[in-house]
């Protein structure tokens, strides 16, 4: 018997939980905010997860990571495994892999790659740490696709957190283009607009925007310029295009 104990039953924790449970394995778990979760036995406290569990994930957040982990060290053995599943930064990675260490079970910091509702256990992942091939092999035969990284922890979590500076971006851009077209009264016209070049962009035009940002750094400036002023007349905040305006400027000045 397989038994994969969960310290976090939120959204994520409690969607790969349920699948994992459908899948014949048992599954153990506890959050203060969730008493009950579908194909989980809950437990009444964090130690009674980790007893005598193959594996441990912590599904948190990264200013728990540590709280987590801590809270499992007296009942955590040579030949377990510890799954840090956090969105957190490679530091903090690291410092839990340091509170795991001595209890001698294998710490694998584990970067979700996509969202997790509707996708659940089959959501892809990158995982690193010294735990990372173990991780892969238990986890990739229940379904889940993950592609193994370095034996370094933080490793996989900076990947993640790379791809999270363009996506999370991306949607920061996004909400305050829309912003600025409900302002302008086009917001209908502006988002059909803007789907259909997210419809039709491919490598070519991801090269576009970042090397033509560079040739072209003096001109896309004074039109950002001309964003952020239109932006402040409309009383729409222009963070992004403000950002945007300065990072083009010292792209502009490197041309120099």
């Amino acid at each position: 018997m397989t038994l994969v104990g969960f310290l976090g039953l939120g959204e994520a924790g409690s969607l790969i939980a349920a699948d994992l449970a459908a899948v014949g394995v048992t599954v153990r778990g506890w959050d203060p905010l969730v008493p009950d979760s579908p194909g989980v036995q809950t437990t009444a406290g964090p130690a009674e997860v980790a007893e005598g569990a193959n594996i441990v994930v912590s599904v948190n957040s990264a200013h728990d990571a540590l709280d987590a982990a801590r809270s499992v060290l007296e009942t955590l053995r040579p030949g377990q495994l510890y799954a840090d599943f956090n969105t957190a930064a490679p530091g903090r990675k690291k410092e839990v892999a340091a509170v795991v260490e001595p209890t001698g079970a294998a710490f694998a910091d584990v970067a979700l790659l996509q969202s997790v509702p509707g996708r659940g256990l089959r959501t892809p992942a990158l995982v690193s740490g010294p735990g990372a091939v173990a991780f892969a092999e238990r986890f990739g035969a229940w379904g889940m696709p993950v592609e193994v990284g370095t034996d370094e922890p933080g490793f996989a979590a900076s990947r993640k957190l790379a791809r999270s500076v363009f996506l999370k971006g991306l949607a920061a851009a996004a909400g305050e283009a829309l912003a600025t077209g409900e302002a302008l009264g086009c917001a209908d016209w502006l988002r059909d607009d803007l789907s259909r070049w997210l419809d039709d962009a491919d490598t070519d035009a991801f090269d576009h925007l970042v090397e033509g940002s560079r040739t072209h750094a003096v001109r896309r400036r004074a039109e950002m310029e001309a964003a952020v002023a239109m932006l402040e007349e409309l009383g729409v905040t222009p963070r992004v295009a403000a950002a945007s305006e300065a990072w083009l400027g010292e792209l502009a000045a490197t041309r120099r």
